[in-house]
């Protein structure tokens, strides 16, 4: 299982030294993120992307099972009380899932893109003030070398929480 490792790096150039050394640690570019106060030139620093930036998959697997909940209770109402006696099965029931399911997510990312995500939001004075914030996620068992690795070669980065990371979609 992935955790994500979130750190403040206070300039560019110390940013790009660390995913240099992320790199020959061979932790995957797709497993970098780099979010930075708007308008700061990233050069080549993987750019946290809206995934990283907003509430918009948590939000989306929210919608998702709230409105397959609501589906499933739809269908279940329309299968034990038919409208105008007609006949329903339980294709019904699958169908009202569904459709509640997919309305739910859309209506709930289409929020959550336009919220910051939750856990970045403990670092956002420090990115205004100009520091950078790195999100790193590398398997439990890797994430002290990780760890030492940064507290030994970079001093000067502040280490944050670790959380275990839900992949997004594949």
């Amino acid at each position: 299982m992935k955790h994500r490792l979130y750190f403040l790096v206070p300039n560019l150039e110390l940013a790009e030294t660390i995913v240099d050394e992320l790199l020959l640690k061979r932790i995957e570019e797709r497993h970098i993120h780099v979010l930075a106060r708007e308008g700061t030139p990233m050069g080549q620093l993987p750019e946290a992307d809206l995934r990283q930036k907003t509430d918009l998959v948590e939000s989306a697997e929210h919608g998702l099972a709230t409105g397959g909940v609501i589906g499933i209770l739809a269908g279940v109402a329309a299968v034990t009380f038919p409208p105008a006696g007609l006949a329903l099965g339980g294709g019904m029931v699958a169908a009202t899932t569904l459709a509640g399911a997919g309305f739910g997510a859309w209506v709930s990312s289409m929020i959550g893109i336009r919220l910051p995500n939750r856990d970045i939001q403990q670092y956002q004075e420090a990115i205004e003030r100009g520091a950078l914030l790195m999100m790193v996620d590398v398997n439990k068992g890797f994430m002290e070398e990780v760890v030492d690795m940064l507290r030994s070669h970079h001093p000067e980065v502040e280490i944050g929480a670790t959380e275990p990371h839900k992949p997004v979609f594949p």
